[in-house]
């Protein structure tokens, strides 16, 4: 059961993470800027990027239509969806695509519900911390954020024809970051009674 499909897919999206990160610390030279020029670089990192995301869907679709659920992919998945976008927020701080505040945000608000699944699952209360509606919005409107500046570059303003991806990107991520703190209230909430005994 270890190495079925869905986990396959898991250690792939671990495995995409430094792919689509290194892409943008391609060695920069006159010759790999003729080979790699900027709009190449983030529109093939923003490709890896929805690969690794369209694996994510993948594997939970998997895993439940062919009943190949393990202990192992239920820790191993979150932990690959974590490490996927605390990277990308890092990118993305990095060349000044999106603010700091709101990369805390999101990664933060991931390891204290991380932190509370896990401490909720010790008191066998896991039920209460499960994924809610309004976690499933928040990572599409993430994920699209993300894809949409990852592909983002100076030279052509972020535009496919008259759609402007960094515009659309950073409003999706700012929307995302707002379900970000609400969903957690949300989690919060459910799990107070029991974080008081």
């Amino acid at each position: 059961m270890l190495w079925k499909i869905p986990n396959l897919l898991t250690v792939l999206r671990i495995a995409l993470i430094p792919v689509f990160v290194g892409i943008f610390y391609l060695p920069k030279s006159a010759i790999t800027l003729a080979a790699f020029p900027a709009h190449w670089v983030n529109a093939t990192a923003a490709g890896v990027f929805a690969l690794a995301a369209f694996t994510d869907w993948l594997d939970g679709f998997w895993a439940r239509k062919f009943n190949q659920t393990s202990n192992f992919g239920a820790f191993l998945d979150p932990v690959a969806d974590k490490l996927m976008v605390a990277a990308a927020l890092i990118v993305l701080v990095e060349f000044e695509r999106i603010g700091a505040v709101i990369a805390l945000i999101i990664i933060g608000r991931e390891i204290a519900i991380s932190a509370l699944r896990e401490w909720m699952a010790g008191t066998g209360k896991s039920s209460n911390v499960a994924v809610a509606t309004i976690g499933k919005v928040k990572t599409a409107a993430q994920m699209i954020a993300i894809f949409l500046l990852l592909y983002y570059d100076k030279l052509n303003l972020g535009a496919l024809g008259d759609f402007n991806t960094k515009f659309v990107g950073q409003i999706l991520i700012i929307f995302a970051a707002f379900l970000t703190l609400l969903s957690m209230a949300y989690y919060l909430k459910a799990a107070w009674p029991h974080l008081k005994e």
